[in-house]
């Protein structure tokens, strides 16, 4: 299973939801639902995006060990 730890590293970040979403340019129901259901199918270029503004590697904010 393919789990997002995009709530996780945005935490470590400091960012809360709102300044991600800002700052990832996505719309914050869009971002909730990843937080909510980090297992969640999400388009690839969401995950740009997040990656883009947390400053990772989209591959960083995939966690396969699940």
């Amino acid at each position: 299973m393919i789990r997002l730890r995009v709530k996780e590293i945005a935490e470590r970040e400091g960012l809360n939801l709102s300044q991600l979403a800002r700052k990832a340019d996505i719309d914050q129901r869009t971002l909730r639902k990843i937080y909510k259901d980090p297992t969640a199918s999400v388009p690839t270029h969401i995950i740009d995006k997040l990656a883009i503004a947390l400053n990772v590697s989209p591959h960083d904010l995939i966690d396969t060990t699940s």
